[in-house]
């Protein structure tokens, strides 16, 4: 399987490991639909959202979309 590799992630695994894990709570006023299709979007910090998933699909998952690319606390703007 190929890994991804980038300048910091031996930074970012270690710093991974110290995020605690949150919980997903619903908010019924924002949602739509059939709530039993699984489908799900999630609004807040990609590392909190990413490990409230990871204890239900973990080895499930093929490619998880991320947008906007941020990599700072500086607002993203598409070019």
């Amino acid at each position: 399987m190929p890994l991804l590799h980038w300048l910091t992630r031996d930074d970012d695994i270690k710093a991974v490991t110290h995020t605690p894990y949150r919980l997903l709570e619903e908010v019924r006023e924002l949602s739509y639909g059939d709530s039993d299709t699984g489908n799900m979007l999630i609004q807040g910090d990609n590392l909190d959202a990413l490990k409230a998933l990871l204890p239900y699909y973990a080895g499930k998952v093929k490619c998880i979309f991320i947008d906007p690319p941020e990599v700072s606390w500086k607002k993203w703007t598409p070019k």
